[in-house]
């Protein structure tokens, strides 16, 4: 079987190389009780796209740090009780994408809330507050100052409090909801199920932003995980503080929130893949301690997997 890293009975058995820190659970548990602080002021209105199956809104609140988050909002129109629904996560410096993508699902009796991160490709504003992209740059974001400036964190949070929206809306069954996403999406997928736990199923595709010492060692910290060079070279060109910064990225590392997903987990993992590698999606994949199911696709990388999205559609299907 081919693979870019380890054999697959090492990936299996694999436990991370990032380190987790001392005060990770307190940290954790102290930035959900801000996001439960703070007045979302939630905003929910129309937007008028032409179609026989769905209401469409833009849905905007306040996450931590004063940031307006944005999320396309679809809603069957014609609902029989509370409905299921999906919570989307897009890929690293994009946006929740196209209405007609989610039909799908909204098809199938599902509410769907696709967020846009903030400071990335879409209408969420970023910590300075302003709309739009600033492309990438966010894994090393707040890397200098206190870990809870991580904009990682902010960004977690988000997606956590936008679950907790959607599972009060009235048309949706709050026993029923489920999270999904490839690359930053099936990390956010992951962070969103583990600092939600009452989501039932998540469908992680080859997750982002997991042992990034890992991808350090493996001399992969290009594409996606370029920032952590620039980083070194731009701020600590000797390496003097390494152990230090490896510990402060520990706090947005999805291997250390995995423990505490509650759902049952589909995760996709491409055994090429070369820009997040296998062994750091199975450092959070085995430690994952709820009903979970690793589906590989041996000769893939990043990229399409063939088939994968109705494997997700059926999956979640069982909500």
């Amino acid at each position: 079987m081919p693979v870019v890293d380890m054999p697959l009975a090492e990936l299996e058995v694999y436990g991370g190389r990032n380190p987790r820190p001392a005060d990770f659970d307190g940290f954790w548990d102290a930035a959900l009780g801000e996001m439960r602080s703070v007045d979302p002021k939630l905003e929910i209105t129309p937007f008028k796209f032409d179609q026989p199956i769905a209401d469409c809104f833009e849905m905007r609140f306040t996450g931590v740090l004063g940031a307006r988050i944005f999320a396309k909002l679809l809603i069957p129109k014609k609902l029989q009780g509370a409905a299921p629904a999906i919570l989307g996560f897009h890929g690293y410096s994009i946006n929740s994408g196209e209405w007609s993508d989610k039909l799908g699902y909204v098809a199938n009796g599902f509410v769907v809330a696709y967020m846009d991160c903030r400071g990335q490709g879409g209408l969420s504003e970023d910590v300075g507050l302003v709309q739009g992209t600033t492309l990438n740059g966010h894994i090393i974001r707040g890397l200098s100052d206190k870990p809870e400036k991580m904009l990682y964190r902010q960004i977690y949070l988000d997606c956590a409090q936008m679950a907790g929206i959607v599972m009060n809306l009235p048309e949706v069954d709050a026993a029923r909801v489920a999270a999904m996403g490839g690359s930053q999406g099936g990390a956010l997928t992951i962070a969103c199920s583990a600092l939600e736990p009452r989501i039932k199923r998540a469908a992680p595709v080859y997750p982002f932003l997991c042992d990034f010492k890992r991808v350090w060692e493996m001399d992969l910290a290009e594409n996606a995980y370029r920032e952590l060079r620039n980083y070194f070279r731009n701020h600590d060109p000797r390496h003097e503080r390494e152990e230090q910064i490896w510990q402060q990225l520990g706090y947005i590392d999805i291997q250390h929130l995995a423990p505490r997903i509650e759902a049952e987990v589909m995760m996709a993992i491409g055994l090429m893949d070369s820009i997040c590698p296998p062994s750091t999606q199975y450092a959070a994949f085995n430690k994952i301690r709820s009903k979970k199911r690793a589906v590989l696709y041996p000769d893939f990388g990043h990229e399409s997997l063939p088939g994968h999205n109705d494997l997700v559609f059926q999956f979640l299907n069982g909500l």
